[in-house]
């Protein structure tokens, strides 16, 4: 492809450009034909808006709750440290580290990664505390958001029994409620998706990583790419599926036409026999079939498919007419009016009797006609009266009514038959003359009769016409219809066939683009995962190369190029499960760290499993790299990984885990592993009531104990860092320590078999005469509080001094301010 010039806002420094831009830059200086650059350009889709990372800003994690839920039964809540760093959560099998991140996952998603390819069985039986029914299921995290640290809770209430009956809310520190979207970036959480279940090490490497291709494809905003490639190709597929219809169409024709007796259809099978069917004979050959007697049968068409009036329908509206017009018998045209006009007669007497408040009749003059009686009586008659107006109006009114619906029911003489003389038309015609009937009697009876006759008409032409068409062209008419279809079909397949090939070179240059820039901008994350396969896997004779994507979204899978021992080899088949592990995170943590998530936290769980020693040294430094930039919490009941954190002197917050009967959890902070030994040692010297046998056995083991731990800790690291040996040259000189001497000859000189006196005397003055009772298992009788002290300040001294010769004076310094005796 030839060098393709920058954009103008890629030369100017600004903005740096779409991928809406950089294709139509690439586009204008390609040689692809106008018209493959037409199809493309008609195609391109419009550059769509992100909802916008970092809406939120950074997002951090201080605390996971959990009530109910999992392995935790009453509330309990995992403190995290806030800030970057490494968090490390440790607890045996069950203790319920494990519900924690599960917690943190469920509270922010909705979902639980691990029980989602399990049985709905399973699942409801094992997500609610067995131990704690009372207990009202919650989980919650609570979230650092945005510059300011903002205090922000996402809690999950469980309402009913179901795993699905939950809401989901959120609310600021000061208890109001926010919107989850303005909290957390839910499109975030699909593309840069902070959690790495142990279910998902092994099920995200596991098959063609669709999800995974998916999600980069949409990180890297090369969605408009992947809907562009989508449209050109079924732009290609519409011309192909044109193409084929008129290959099968004319087939099927060809075999229909050759069984005619026709000179026509024999026409039409020599038009489309040949090698590109002739679209213009055809055309003709039907075009010759408008002659005189196309006007006929244009007629007999028409009358074939007449239709008369629905008699069903003029029945009823007669049927209501009728029943209408016998209710308004006795409601002729005066009678309401005479009833309206008496009641205001007597009406106006009763007005006359109570203004002159006189009883004599006005109108015959006689005298107390007009009393008390014959006003009851004419006030009643006036109502009756009343009554039987508004029941003539009322009849009258539904007679009108039932009259204009048979009215509507009468349809006007077809045009095409205004100008016709024949039987059918006049009765047509007198059909429709039944709508200035205004008669009740008289239309129903009329339009009774017309409809009849009409519609026994209708049928009688619609019968001969249709006979009359058969007749006329026999099997040739559906032919030539099939025909005129054709035509259709094979105008549509010549666009195509001179458009297929645009189209097709169209999606060849496309798809070179969508692989240049799609590799261009995988680049940084397909090298991250490099660095951090090459950290895991330092000594695999297994090799990551190139990662890339193929394809594009739903039809896509990432691609990785192993080698072992420098031959090309498929992942699944050749990593161990170890590998295996490793590869998943190292696909993991370059999108889950890419520059644009909001998330200033990841969340691990189990990584360290079917780990060599090896890798687990190697997984440390992945996470310490990690955690100078983001909150690293990993959960693992693995004591490896701890152990290689303090070998390396990586600074980690660890918190251990545990739980008692009935799913009681507790969470503590533990300190270093010198001074957690010197710590219990502590406990017992100041603890009064400790036998004196006890104190003079226990005591001196305990601080032993303790001084091995340090000389571990040195050793480790000045083996690695000094004398440049691998962990298991490191672990197979431990294993073979015995006596306390090995251990201090091995961390101060690096070579157990040799003598440390000097050594250890220089380093701390009478630490020798403690290392020699040690090694002999024998010590001076500490009758007193305060020889126990003695012991105790005696072993933090030198534990002390022996962390400081290795270059461990963070520990050191952490023994002044908390270990030891004070």
């Amino acid at each position: 492809m030839p060098e393709q010039p920058q954009s103008p806002r890629a030369q100017s420094g600004d903005t740096p450009p779409s991928v809406r831009e950089l294709l139509i830059a690439r586009l204008n200086a390609s040689d692809l034909a106008p018209e493959a650059c037409d199809v493309l350009r008609g195609l391109l889709p419009e550059e769509r808006v992100k909802s916008g990372t970092r809406r939120t800003g950074p997002v951090q994690l201080r605390s996971i709750t959990a009530a109910g839920w999992r392995g935790i039964g009453p509330r309990t809540t995992l403190e995290l440290p806030p800030g970057p760093g490494l968090v490390v959560v440790t607890g045996p099998n069950g203790s319920g580290k494990s519900s924690f991140a599960e917690a943190a996952e469920t509270a922010l998603t909705g979902r639980n990664s691990r029980w989602e390819n399990r049985r709905a069985g399973d699942w409801k039986q094992g997500w609610r505390n067995l131990h704690s029914p009372e207990v009202t299921a919650e989980v919650s995290v609570k979230l650092g958001v945005g510059e300011r640290n903002e205090p922000v809770t996402v809690r999950r209430t469980w309402y009913g029994s179901k795993v699905d009956d939950a809401r989901t809310h959120a609310e600021g520190g000061d208890g109001s409620e926010r919107k989850l979207d303005e909290v957390v970036d839910t499109e975030a959480l699909d593309l840069a998706r902070p959690f790495l279940p142990y279910s998902e090490l092994g099920s995200m490497i596991n098959g063609t990583l669709g999800d995974l291709h998916d999600a980069f494809f949409k990180l890297l905003g090369l969605e408009l790419l992947a809907e562009l490639d989508g449209r050109v190709k079924d732009t290609v597929s519409e011309c192909e599926q044109g193409i084929k219809r008129e290959q099968q169409l004319t087939e099927q024709l060809i075999g229909e036409l050759a069984t005619l007796d026709d000179p026509r259809a024999r026409d039409a099978v020599e038009a489309l026999s040949s090698a590109r069917p002739d679209v213009h004979r055809v055309r003709a050959l039907l075009s010759n079939r408008l002659s005189a007697a196309e006007a006929e049968l244009s007629r007999l068409r028409r009358q074939a498919s007449l239709t008369g009036p629905d008699l069903s329908e003029v029945s009823g509206a007669v049927a209501r007419l009728r029943e209408a017009a016998a209710r308004a018998e006795d409601a002729r045209d005066g009678s309401a009016e005479d009833a309206r006009r008496l009641s205001k007669l007597l009406e106006a007497a009763l007005d006359h009797r109570r203004r002159s408040r006189s009883v004599d009749c006005p109108v015959c003059g006689n005298a107390g006609q007009l009393d008390g009686a014959w006003a009851e009586r004419a006030r009643a008659e006036v109502e009756r009266l009343q009554s039987e107006a508004v029941q003539a109006e009322a009849a009258l009114q539904q007679v009108a009514k039932a009259r204009q619906g048979l009215h509507d029911v009468i349809d006007p003489v077809p045009v095409w038959l205004q100008a016709d003389d024949s039987p059918l038309s006049e009765l047509w015609r007198d059909w429709a003359r039944c709508r200035s009937v205004t008669d009740a009697a008289a239309l129903a009876d009329r339009a009774e009769r017309a409809a009849v006759a009409l519609e026994d008409a209708c049928r009688q032409v619609r019968e001969e016409s249709a006979r009359q068409l058969a007749e006329h062209d026999g099997e040739w008419q559906p032919m030539a219809m099939r025909l005129t279809d054709w035509l259709g079909v094979a105008e549509t397949a010549e666009a195509a066939r001179a458009g297929r090939p645009h189209a097709k070179k169209a999606r060849t240059w496309l798809r070179s683009v969508i692989n240049e820039l799609r590799d261009e901008r995988l680049r940084p994350f397909a090298e991250r995962s490099q660095e951090v396969w090459q950290q895991l896997c330092e000594d695999s004779s297994v090799t990551l190369g190139s990662v890339t994507l193929a394809g594009t979204p739903g039809r896509g899978r990432v691609e990785l190029g192993v080698t072992v021992d420098d031959m090309t080899a498929p992942a699944y088949s050749v990593m161990s499960q170890g590998e295996l592990h490793s590869l998943a995170l190292s696909l993991f943590l370059p999108r889950a760290t890419h520059e644009d998530s909001p998330f200033g936290f990841l969340v691990i769980d189990d990584p360290v499993q079917s780990m060599d020693p090896a890798k687990v040294e190697g997984l440390a430094r992945v996470l310490d790299a990690v955690a100078q930039d983001r909150q690293v919490i990993v959960f693992t009941h693995d004591t490896r990984l701890h152990q290689a954190i303090t070998h390396l002197g990586i600074r980690a917050t660890v918190l251990q885990v545990t739980r008692q009967t009935d799913s009681v959890v507790g969470v503590e902070t533990v300190t270093d592993p010198v001074g957690q030994a010197l710590a219990e040692a502590r406990a017992v010297s100041l603890d009064a009531h400790v036998p004196q046998d006890v104190a003079d056995y226990v005591l001196p083991a305990m601080c032993r104990g303790a001084v091995e731990v340090a000389c571990l800790v040195t050793a480790r690291r000045r083996l690695r860092d000094e004398h440049g040996l691998s962990l298991p040259e490191v672990e197979d000189r431990i294993a073979v320590l015995e006596r306390t001497k090995e251990y201090v000859a091995l961390a101060l000189l690096g070579d157990r078999k040799l003598q440390a006196h000097d050594a250890v005397e220089q380093i701390r003055q009478g630490g020798w005469q403690l290392v020699e009772a040690f090694n002999s298992g024998t010590h001076a009788p500490l009758p007193t509080v305060d020889d126990r002290k003695a012991l105790v300040s005696r072993t933090k001294s030198l534990a002390t001094a022996i962390l400081r010769s290795g270059a461990r004076a963070d520990l050191a310094q952490g023994l002044d301010n908390n270990g030891g005796t004070r």
